[in-house]
């Protein structure tokens, strides 16, 4: 199983709408980059608006960052789009045998484990930002033309 793919399309979006800030960054716009129904996008768009990271008005097409790019990490993304709830990323299984020593200390064993693994990968998420993910694009997209 892997992290929910909203953590990536919401990056997607808030990247887009960097790169198309001059134009009018729909729904449709973005379904169409993301190659998904506008309907998933709009709920993305949702969370993202929820925590404060982009600005969609009803009725008026397009939505805009609400926030400079140098201030939104991948951390706040993550975040906002409900990938886990704290020290949840990884699972513990439950209900292991208690007359077994391996049954009976697992979860205490490893849960601290996941927990480190779990802040670990949060801290490299809150280093990186929209605007170095914007960079990325520009740095690909000229070695590409």
């Amino acid at each position: 199983m892997s992290i929910s793919s909203r953590f990536a399309v919401g990056i997607h979006i808030l990247t887009l709408i960097e790169l198309n800030k001059d134009g009018v960054s729909s729904s449709e716009y973005l379904a169409d980059s993301v190659n998904t129904n506008p309907a998933v996008i709009r709920k993305i768009m949702g969370m993202l608006k929820k925590a404060g990271l982009i600005e969609v008005h009803p009725g008026v097409a397009g939505a805009k960052s609400a926030r400079n790019i140098t201030d939104i990490t991948l951390l706040d993304v993550y975040k906002a789009v409900n990938v886990v709830q704290d020290k949840e990323l990884f699972s513990i299984h439950g209900n292991p045998n208690p007359e077994c020593p391996v049954g009976r200390n697992i979860q205490e064993t490893i849960l601290p484990l996941f927990s480190a693994a779990q802040a670990a990968m949060e801290k490299v998420l809150d280093s990186v930002t929209i605007e170095d993910v914007v960079k990325g694009i520009h740095d690909k997209d000229s070695c590409t033309n």
